[in-house]
């Protein structure tokens, strides 16, 4: 200690991150400052108030730290580095998926879609919204108001007739040519100004255009036009925030509450309000609230641009954040915290949603405390069992056998930690075979990398599966790890298992209400969804390869390049030969052998 003491007094006095490193070479904490000197001696004061940190800076072996030109480039130089080492004692506010976005594309046609991940240049993005459901109900409300196609390109191009959404007056059937391209170009332009929340002007169009029809005595036209523009004034009164005074912000707001913190946003676009998500850091540590907002913009505008308006309650260093939005490049932001009238009511509703956000995430917890705590008592394990991997094997006859490893950690189940592994022995239908594969390769891979081991594994499977797994870890010498089969038991109903514990007892009769043995039957049909998925993923591949391959002439290559043309097998078996010869290497010959297969 005393020597990190003296490191920390070498340290310079300016602005730079910081990182603290255990024995073990792990990084456990990334810290920013305005000066490197004064924040990392601060750690070593004798009366340090946090239990959390005191437990930190006793695993401190070394720390290093990086000189920046400005607190700001520091501040973003911790996050990337944060997202880098995960570290144990920093507050990560962390969503397992990358935001949902609404797509105008720019096909001759333009479609509507749903998209997540990369965005292209080409493409009009409008977002972020806070769920998939808000997508989607914005996806509909368009189909209504403005009849936009949401079809997939491979099947736009294939329509000889109008589809049900054109007959249920959701689409102008583009695809068969029942509306002109300038004209639906214009409901797109329409759609895309209505996002950007400029309501008003698109009903102005809308009813210029519906006189324009009716001067003309086109009155059917202009009956359409008459219908949308209700369809958009109910959906503006329905949506519509008449009470806040900024188009396009989002609302921020925090609950400490239990032990815990929750952020809950608030989002605005276009006047509308789109909902409201809530998120929970990863990693959580005894912070104020103005750290944890502060932290909270800088992960959560890391990927996504902000809108003009950010409102809260705290009094965070605004001249830190507004030059960490100049480096992203987001310009003219405004950060509000002086909160009345409108700003302070809405502020309230989203620290409202952040306290019930929490109460339900503590519930959930102590339930999925309670369920593990009684799985320990219904299989005589200690209390220390927290981790759960449960192996199952999913095949057809013997084919395409895959197994899966799915795992329970931290009273839920990880998904990000699955593995699928594709059977490689040369015995289909062997399952016990398939068992000893996966064991022994899972066993050794946790050996080999030095990663966490399960402290219970759970086979899908009887007596024989039991022994086989049982065989692996004595011959690797994995201790101290407890094993379970579930067996269906001859009537094989679900809730007459058998469980066969690893001392070789058999729990014949089980309590089919009894909550821990429910926590079991959800890992063990988790474990059997994940590795039908990944047979059904294999199966499927294996009969779309099989088919092409029966083709003379189409290799891997040429297969590869009419599946990602086309979108899939479908694609392919409905595509003229005009359009296969558009794919790199279909010639005319290849194109009529492709289509006399499939005809």
């Amino acid at each position: 200690m005393q020597q990190l003491k003296d490191l920390a007094k070498t340290f310079p006095t300016l602005p730079g991150v910081y990182r603290m490193i255990n024995s073990k070479g792990d990084v456990i904490y990334v810290g920013k400052a305005k000066n490197l000197k004064n924040r990392v001696r601060s750690y070593f004061v004798k009366n340090q108030s946090s239990p959390r940190t005191k437990l930190m800076v006793g695993n401190i072996n070394s720390i290093e730290f990086t000189v920046t030109n400005t607190e700001a480039e520091a501040l973003i130089l911790e996050n990337n580095l944060i997202k880098k080492f995960m570290p144990r004692y920093n507050v990560i506010f962390r969503d397992d998926k990358s935001y949902p976005y609404l797509a105008i594309t720019d096909d001759k046609f333009p479609r509507i879609r749903f998209h997540r991940g990369a965005q292209k240049k080409n493409t009009l993005y409008f977002g972020p919204f806070p769920n998939a459901t808000a997508v989607r109900e914005s996806i509909k409300l368009l189909q209504k108001v403005f009849m936009l196609r949401t079809c997939e390109n491979t099947i736009f191009k294939n329509r000889s007739r109008p589809c049900l959404e054109h007959q249920i007056k959701r689409c102008t059937a583009p695809c068969v040519n029942l509306i002109s391209q300038s004209d639906y170009l214009h409901d797109t332009k329409q759609a895309a100004l209505f996002l950007n929340g400029k309501g008003n002007e698109v009903i102005k169009n809308l009813t210029t255009k519906m006189n324009e029809h009716s001067d003309s005595f086109n009155f059917e036209r202009a009956a359409v036009y008459r219908d949308r523009i209700q369809s958009l004034r109910q959906v503006r009164l329905q949506q519509s925030v008449s009470d806040f005074s900024e188009k396009d912000a989002d609302i921020i707001a925090s609950y400490h509450a239990y032990g815990k913190v929750c952020v809950n946003v608030v989002m605005i676009r276009g006047g509308r309000h789109l909902g409201d998500k809530s998120y929970f850091p990863k990693f959580q540590q005894e912070q104020d609230d103005v750290n944890v907002i502060e932290v909270f913009i800088v992960q959560f505008y890391d990927q996504i641009k902000p809108p003009p308006s950010i409102v809260i309650d705290k009094k965070i260093n605004k001249s830190l954040i507004q030059d960490f939005f100049v480096i992203k490049n987001y310009s003219k932001i405004k950060i509000i915290s002086k909160l009345v009238g409108d700003k302070k009511n809405w502020h309230l509703m989203a620290q409202k949603n952040a306290k019930v956000a929490l109460i339900q995430e503590n519930d959930k917890h102590s339930a999925q405390e309670e369920k593990l705590f009684k799985l320990r008592g219904l299989l005589k394990l200690p209390d220390y069992v927290k981790r759960i991997e449960c192996f199952d094997i999913s095949h057809t006859m013997g084919a395409q056998t895959v197994a899966s490893c799915v795992v329970y950690d931290n009273f839920n189940m990880q998904p990000k930690e699955y593995r699928k592994f594709n059977i490689k022995h040369d015995n289909p239908g062997d399952d016990y075979g398939a068992m000893r594969e996966v064991i022994d390769r899972r066993l050794k891979r946790i050996i080999s990398e030095e990663s966490k081991k399960p402290d219970l594994v759970l086979i899908d499977g009887g007596l024989g599966q039991v022994n086989v797994a049982k065989k692996i870890m004595v011959e690797l010498d994995v201790p101290n790890i407890f094993l379970v089969g579930v067996s269906k038991g001859p009537s094989r109903k679900v809730g007459q298992e058998k469980l066969i514990l690893s001392d070789g007892n058999i729990v014949q009769e089980t309590d089919p209400t009894h909550i821990g043995f429910h926590l079991l039957q959800k890992i063990r049909d988790e474990a059997h969804r994940f590795a039908i998925t990944g047979h059904r993923a294999k199966r499927a591949k294996a009969g779309l390869a099989s088919s092409l391959e029966n083709i003379e002439g189409i290799g891997a290559k040429k297969r590869k390049n009419l599946l990602v043309y086309f979108g899939g097998l479908d694609g392919v078996k409905n595509a003229p030969t005009e359009e296969l010869v558009l794919v790199e290497g279909i010639n005319n010959q290849l194109a009529e052998k492709i289509y006399d297969f499939f005809h």
